[in-house]
């Protein structure tokens, strides 16, 4: 018999539906967008804030934002990205814009008119995406440790540090393996990687056993790696050569982007290149002794770094 504390023996609800402790007004529900179906977690009212999980999380990675946007005036929602968490497992679809026209299907499904953007790792690649491809519906935009599009194929492609920092990405190319490498032994990797990537205090062992839990869902691993074997897959195709020439498209919207100085995933200097692709303005914010994760690693200094710079009405270059 399975033990019931492993993650493996939960149900799909409270796999993807986690508590955040102090907020009762949290509602959970699903909304149609772009042919497919997406789980938001809502708190607060006011100006619409997006937030964009990246890999291997899913919603539950901003719980400390969703309540500290809230409790300062916004309408916080945290989507699952396609294929992940309580979202629609589609067979295709996880080109980056295709997710993007998901993200700003979810903004109009909201019944708003815009949104700022909050994007971490896969979620800030596509949150830059959107920017440029529908900046109507982007009302700012902040970003956490990811490049501009442009500037992590350049990184990818010509340096070879930065390229041997995101191994997993090569090795998710292979077929089937990393799925059964993400959900083996009740997702031990998962943990793993979060713990490798982050700073000196990564997320808990209850926050592990979650991540874990969720990547077990069936389908989810297959779907959290297909977006980067697009990445990879594409950087000789034509698809991929007309997306990277679609993101010439400049952001005009203010940009915080926002970056761990001990990120082992992304370095510094392949982050700190994306400013060019902004013709508005743009804050570069480096938080000292964070890794992969700065939004879970310090969420009281993130949140705050955030909100200031969201109810900033001119936000300096």
């Amino acid at each position: 018999m399975t033990d019931p504390a492993t993650p493996s023996a939960h149900p799909l609800s409270s796999a993807v539906r986690p508590d955040i402790p102090g907020s009762p007004g949290l509602l959970h529900r699903d909304v149609a967008a772009n042919g497919a179906r997406f789980h938001i977690a809502e708190l607060g009212d006011g100006p619409l804030v997006l937030l964009l999980h990246g890999f291997p999380q899913f919603w539950w990675t901003w719980r400390h934002q969703l309540t500290s946007l809230a409790d300062a005036g916004f309408r916080a929602v945290a989507m699952d990205l396609r294929g992940v968490g309580g979202s629609d497992r589609t067979p295709r679809g996880y080109d980056p814009a295709n997710l993007a026209l998901d993200i700003t299907g979810v903004i109009r499904s909201l019944g708003e008119p815009d949104a700022a953007l909050v994007g971490h790792d896969l979620g800030g690649y596509l949150a830059w995406t959107a920017a440029a491809m529908r900046p109507k519906l982007v009302r700012r935009l902040a970003v956490s440790s990811m490049p501009h599009p442009r500037r992590w194929r350049s990184a990818m492609l010509s340096d070879a540090r930065q390229s041997a920092a995101m191994s997993h990405i090569w090795g998710f190319q292979r077929p089937w393996i990393p799925e059964r490498q993400l959900t083996a032994d009740d997702g031990a990797l998962v943990a793993a990687l979060i713990q490798e990537w982050s700073g000196p205090q990564p997320p808990d062992e209850k926050a592990l056993e979650i991540y874990r839990r969720a990547m077990c869902v069936p389908s989810t691993a297959h779907c959290s790696v297909e977006p980067y074997r697009w990445m990879v897959r594409s950087l000789a195709r034509p698809d991929g050569i007309q997306f990277n020439r679609r993101m010439k498209r400049p952001v005009r919207v203010p940009t915080l982007h926002l970056h761990g100085s001990l990120d082992p995933v992304v370095r510094t200097r392949s982050a700190a290149g994306s400013g060019q692709y902004v013709e508005a303005p743009y804050r570069w914010r480096l938080f000292d002794g964070l890794g992969h994760f700065p939004h879970e690693e310090d969420p009281v200094t993130f949140s705050t770094e955030l909100i200031n710079w969201l109810k900033d009405p001119e936000p300096d270059r």
